[in-house]
């Protein structure tokens, strides 16, 4: 994005991804020129702080996760030692009541 000089006046020029491929699009000079410079100043600082502030949540959403890992692998063993306190066993990948020998 840009201001460039033709025939000795100022025109601004904005950069247009297409696919794999860049091409220049002409806006406008001197007002109009202005005004769309500011414009495009202004989103790619918002982009900006939109980048940042994901960024800084990413950080806290992986704590996050972290913490919800180790509580799912804390409650799974909690839950196998209270069904094999009560009698059951695991077969199959099933839980099942023990049989009771006569």
């Amino acid at each position: 994005m840009g201001w460039e000089e033709r025939r000795g006046r100022p025109y601004y020029y904005r950069s247009v991804r297409e696919g794999k491929r860049v091409r220049k699009e002409y806006v406008g000079g001197g007002a109009l020129g202005r005004l769309a410079a500011q414009l495009d100043e202004l989103e790619r600082q918002q982009r900006e702080e939109e980048t940042a502030y994901w960024r800084e949540n990413r950080k806290h959403f992986e704590q996050s996760a972290v913490f919800i890992g180790e509580l799912e692998e804390a409650t799974q063993i909690l839950s196998q030692a209270i069904l094999i306190t009560a009698g059951f066993h695991k077969r199959r990948g099933e839980w099942r009541r023990l049989r009771e020998s006569a």
